[in-house]
């Protein structure tokens, strides 16, 4: 219950910061939220992830290591890992403020067609995405990283239908319309 109440505040608020109400001093920003549930006693341990790569504190966080991974292949991926809201529509010259209140890395990456990422056992049989392949080890995937409780803006989107997806856990996407 708390959980849920949580993402509808969260949500809430994403239509709020959207500019989906109407001001006449709205501020030209918008925030996407990025919500994951990873359980640290199995992210942290030394057959995962390793230590402190988890870093959640919200309460109920259950989802294991070995599950998100089980999930994700059976093309049924977690949803409680979200990007919040899936759809924004803004202004042109607003700043999308991509906020991780997750407990682990997310990338918040523009792609032209949604697809996998670069962690290929989470793909869910899907393509990677091209501008995902590579990883990290591509400049232009590594400066869309949000660490946890870390903010990433983005800015000088042109009018048109934009497309974000995490590039490890790919299922978590957003489209925004910029009018």
């Amino acid at each position: 219950m708390t959980n849920t109440l949580l993402k509808v505040g969260l949500v809430i608020s994403c239509f709020l910061f959207a500019g989906w109400v109407e001001q006449d001093d709205a501020p030209s920003t918008a925030q996407v939220v990025t919500l994951d549930e990873c359980d640290p006693a199995t992210f942290n341990a030394p057959t995962a992830v390793g230590p402190d790569f988890c870093k959640n504190v919200a309460v109920g966080a259950s989802t294991t290591f070995s599950e998100l991974f089980r999930k994700a292949a059976a093309g049924t991926p977690d949803p409680n890992w979200d990007f919040e809201p899936d759809s924004l529509t803004i202004k042109k010259g607003t700043t999308i403020n991509a906020v991780n209140q997750g407990g682990e890395p997310h990338t918040f990456t523009e792609v032209v067609k949604f697809g996998g990422g670069f962690i290929s056992q989470l793909n869910g049989g899907e393509e990677v995405a091209h501008e995902c392949d590579g990883g990290f080890s591509k400049v232009s995937v590594a400066k869309t990283r949000i660490l946890q409780g870390s903010q990433l803006q983005v800015t000088g989107l042109s009018k048109g239908e934009h497309l974000f997806q995490c590039c490890i856990h790919p299922w978590m996407r957003t489209t925004v319309l910029v009018k």
